[in-house]
């Protein structure tokens, strides 16, 4: 008996980690890709330029909006068509690993030419995000206007799941892009990163929505990581976690975690209002994913960091 208790005891570690459940968000495994051409307009020199979208394999031919109705996955390429000048910006894409693929996030300029002189430069951080693109962007003041962020979702995962490797650059300074002024570079770091908010949602009767966070995990990454750490986890923790002692203020509840928008019944974007954290027993209606190669505002960054991301799961 003291034997059997002792296997007991030494298999006990095993059979937890068995219990847990994994489950693959789908075209997680980053297998299947929209292929898009949109030829942009004459002004910008009429190149035409590809678009990929994490969705059901598929090639268009014809520069028109995708409604992204297939999948759940919104990207950081968009088509843009302000003031009907037609503009493609591509920064996150399919890249062979193995007999199969991932994708790669770039943080590039973005550099439009009119009329072959180079005139607005724009950083743009490569990321995928649970959510809908609303084609085309017609205000590039405000990228956020067409991103209807986050999808319903009542399930409370442990962790979020993926394989990844980064290349970060360790220079401390960010440089900003906008386009609508000169470039300036500013103290700080840009890395890459990871996040997971789970919501609780509602909307009142003038159509505003308001959350509570039920559910968060958020892990940047300040080095680079050359190899593929395969099964990397990110714990979430639920409830209030801003008094616990791996807090950081960009976990924060909106503004300081962020600032999103999304669609409300009467079909108009506003702000998601985050007004307290939830409570840990409570059950979601919404889940936020974000996969970035850099953590700062649109238009902010360090062009030539990178980051690598494959087989996205949720543990439970």
């Amino acid at each position: 008996m003291k034997t059997l208790r002792l296997l007991a005891l030494l298999f006990l570690p095993t059979l937890i980690v068995a219990q847990e459940r994994i489950e693959p968000i789908k075209f997680g495994d980053m297998e299947q890709w929209l292929v898009r051409y949109i030829k942009e307009s004459k002004l910008l020199g009429g190149k035409t330029k590809i678009l990929y979208a994490l969705a059901p394999t598929d090639t268009i031919r014809k520069t028109a909006v995708y409604d992204f109705k297939n999948t759940c996955w919104g990207i950081s390429n968009a088509y843009a068509s302000p003031a009907s000048i037609d503009k493609a910006a591509n920064t996150t894409q399919p890249e062979k690993r193995g007999n199969g693929t991932c994708a790669r996030l770039d943080t590039r300029i973005e550099a439009v030419q009119v009329l072959g002189c180079i005139d607005i430069e724009v950083c743009i951080a490569g990321t995928l995000f649970l959510g809908k693109v609303l084609e085309p962007a017609k205000n590039v003041n405000d990228p956020y206007s067409i991103i209807n962020m986050g999808i319903p979702f009542d399930q409370k995962p442990k962790a979020i799941m993926l394989d990844l490797k980064a290349k970060v650059n360790p220079e401390r300074k960010v440089l900003r892009a906008t386009g609508f002024s000169k470039k300036k570079w500013f103290e700080g770091h840009d890395e890459p990163e990871v996040y997971v908010y789970l919501q609780k949602r509602w909307e009142d009767e003038k159509g505003n929505i308001y959350a509570k966070r039920i559910g968060t995990a958020r892990q940047r990454f300040e080095e680079s990581i050359p190899e593929w750490k395969n099964n990397y986890r990110i714990d979430i923790h639920y409830g209030n976690i801003s008094k616990q002692p791996f807090f950081k203020t960009y976990m924060g509840l909106f503004p300081d975690g962020g600032q999103f928008r999304a669609l409300n019944k009467k079909g108009k974007m506003v702000d998601i209002q985050e007004v307290g954290w939830g409570d840990k027993n409570d059950t979601p209606t919404h889940v936020i994913l974000m996969i970035t190669a850099g953590c700062y505002p649109a238009f902010y960054g360090m062009p030539g960091n990178a980051l690598w991301v494959d087989n996205v799961k949720w543990v439970y």
